[in-house]
């Protein structure tokens, strides 16, 4: 089947000059494995090259817009630099080269919060909630966001949303930039779409014109943070921290730092 159509792990409807792309893995909270980072890049490549599409909503099934990367035992782990799963996603979604709009329907954990970063608008649902994990699980940021967050939010409020991991209501995003809207959980996609339409009756070589001189200012930025976090990424990796964070996830308990050297 085309892109346009359902698949197992991504649903995709064309309307008119809008995509709308639903993340569906619903029974995992739509986190992301390797077949749902390529099934977005694919989608996201072929948007960018079709004549027919403008804009393209992204939004997610269930009660969670995306829990992050898969951390259940058999899942890949987001490494960049490989032909599949998180490096060509990142590839595609920092250089998608039409307008980019969110529906935050639930829960953003992870590269759930940090694709954000990389939209061009964004609503959330009123009880959906945002936390940047990475400290937490004995990692670092990732997707770019070390540069993207201070840009976005300034710099305190993006060290604590880093270095605290702690929850993001709906309303408090709005307030720090990361989303533009809160809107009542019912009316959460008629109301992105209706966005997503207006942008889309507009000429789409003007649109792409537009986002790339948008883009141009900070695209040296964007991939150079990407590198340096792909390196500490890297070394944290597997170290001490990171394994007692993945043991405790998978034991369903606090992870417990205190007694790691250097963690």
């Amino acid at each position: 089947m085309g892109i346009s159509g359902t698949r197992d792990v991504l649903r995709v409807a064309d309307q008119g000059r809008v995509r709308v792309a639903t993340l569906d893995r619903p029974q995992a909270l739509n986190a992301f494995n390797d077949d749902l980072y390529d099934a977005v890049r694919d989608m996201l490549v072929d948007a960018a090259a079709r004549t027919d599409i403008a804009v393209v909503v992204l939004t997610g099934a269930g009660r969670a817009f995306s829990a992050g990367q898969d951390l259940h035992p058999g899942a890949a782990h987001a490494v960049d630099g490989e032909p599949h799963g998180f490096g060509p996603f990142m590839d595609a979604l920092d250089t998608f080269p039409k307008p980019l709009v969110a529906a935050v329907n639930g829960l953003g954990v992870g590269i759930g919060l940090t694709l954000l970063l990389h939209c061009d608008v964004v609503l959330i649902a009123r009880g959906a909630r945002l936390r940047a994990p990475f400290l937490a699980l004995g990692l670092t940021a990732e997707a770019s966001s070390t540069f993207l967050l201070p840009e976005r939010i300034g710099w305190q409020d993006a060290a604590h949303l880093l270095y605290t991991a702690e929850w993001l209501e709906a309303d408090r995003a709005v307030e720090m930039g990361l989303a533009w809207r809160v809107c009542e959980p019912e009316r959460l996609l008629d109301e992105t779409l209706g966005i997503a339409r207006a942008i889309a009756r507009q000429p789409i070589e003007s649109l792409m014109e537009t986002k790339r001189l948008l883009l141009a200012a900070r695209h040296e930025q964007v991939r150079a943070a990407r590198v340096r976090e792909n390196a500490a990424f890297g070394r944290l990796s597997g170290g001490p921290a990171n394994r007692e964070a993945v043991a405790a996830f998978r034991e369903k308990r606090q992870p417990d730092f205190t007694g790691l050297t250097g963690a």
